[in-house]
């Protein structure tokens, strides 16, 4: 179900897979001088940013890019915390009335897809069931997502056959609202499945599929150069919570640690999984027949940027 109280001030959303170079693009748009005039700020709209010391990992922004351009909605809670969809909405309407303040616009950069619409389309999203949540996470870890997908078919089939069975967080979220309300998950509103008209401009970047695969690669290489083994071990002296314990190359790094695969393992595993979840993350943005696409060939900045600034400007 979608409500729109107020026009979001912000004009544009760079969306697109992991490893598409949306960061690299945001960052290039709002240090340029159109960006600067409009006092552009950045605004992050990925589910793993929000948890503090998931640095390398989830490629965070480094300090250095935060103290030149302003951004938002990461490091909000400790990795040992939930954090839903809807806890990010209302982060994000604080996020937004302090930019609007300061007569700033927002440029909205991710990849998290049901976050994204729950910002852009003002998703009206169901109750949350703590306790059912809970067991659920559990039996997810015990179970495997296949287990619970195949609940969810008995109990919701339209919900289950719009999510891949290994989609943990979404499998688990239409489980907790069909146990804890007692209705179907899909009979909340029309939700992700229309595409209402808004006023905010979205923008996806595309790469060739192997083009991609290489960058995903090549990312994954550098986050276990640059420390992801010591970040992980970190981690894990507090604990991670059942969401976080979901972001790609962290339960594989936690199985490395504990004895249950190589590093040369964690590795591959982790490109493997990567790009499969770069395919999904395609596949939910192409559905969407608003966002305007981008097909890269070498340098996205060079590419994509002055086109986005004429859009802005």
């Amino acid at each position: 179900m979608t409500t729109r109280s107020a026009v979001v001030p912000h004009s544009l959303v760079i969306l697109g897979p992991t490893a598409s170079g949306k960061s690299s693009v945001a960052m290039a748009v709002a240090t340029s001088d159109v960006g600067r005039n409009l006092g552009i700020e950045l605004v992050s709209i990925d589910a793993m940013q929000v948890y503090r010391g998931m640095d390398i990992g989830t490629a965070k922004p480094t300090h250095d890019e935060q103290q030149l351009v302003r951004h938002h909605l990461i490091d909000l809670v400790d990795a040992t915390e939930p954090f839903t969809v809807a806890d990010f909405q209302v982060a994000y309407h604080s996020v937004i009335s302090d930019i609007a303040s300061r007569q700033g616009r927002a440029l909205l950069v991710g990849g998290t897809g049901l976050y994204v619409r729950a910002v852009v389309d003002e998703l009206t999203l169901p109750g949350q069931w703590p306790e059912v949540r809970a067991r659920l996470d559990q039996e997810v870890l015990e179970l495997g997502p296949e287990v619970l997908h195949a609940r969810l078919a008995t109990l919701d089939p339209s919900a289950a056959t719009k999510m891949e069975p290994n989609n943990v967080r979404r499998i688990v979220r239409a489980l907790e609202v069909c146990e804890g309300s007692g209705k179907p998950f899909s009979s909340f509103g029309p939700g992700v499945d229309t595409y209402p008209e808004s006023p905010v401009q979205q923008v996806a970047l595309r790469w060739p599929r192997d083009v991609l695969a290489g960058r995903i690669e090549a990312r994954v290489h550098i986050m276990v150069e640059r420390g992801l083994r010591e970040e992980v071990e970190k981690l894990l002296v507090a604990g991670l919570s059942p969401t976080a314990f979901q972001a790609l190359g962290y339960k594989e790094m936690v199985e490395h640690l504990e004895g249950r695969m190589s590093l040369e393992e964690v590795v591959a595993t982790v490109v493997l999984r990567t790009r499969q979840f770069a395919v999904r993350q395609e596949r939910w943005f192409r559905r969407d027949p608003r966002i305007m696409w981008f097909d890269i060939d070498v340098d996205p900045v060079a590419e994509v940027v002055p086109r986005l600034i004429e859009l802005l400007a």
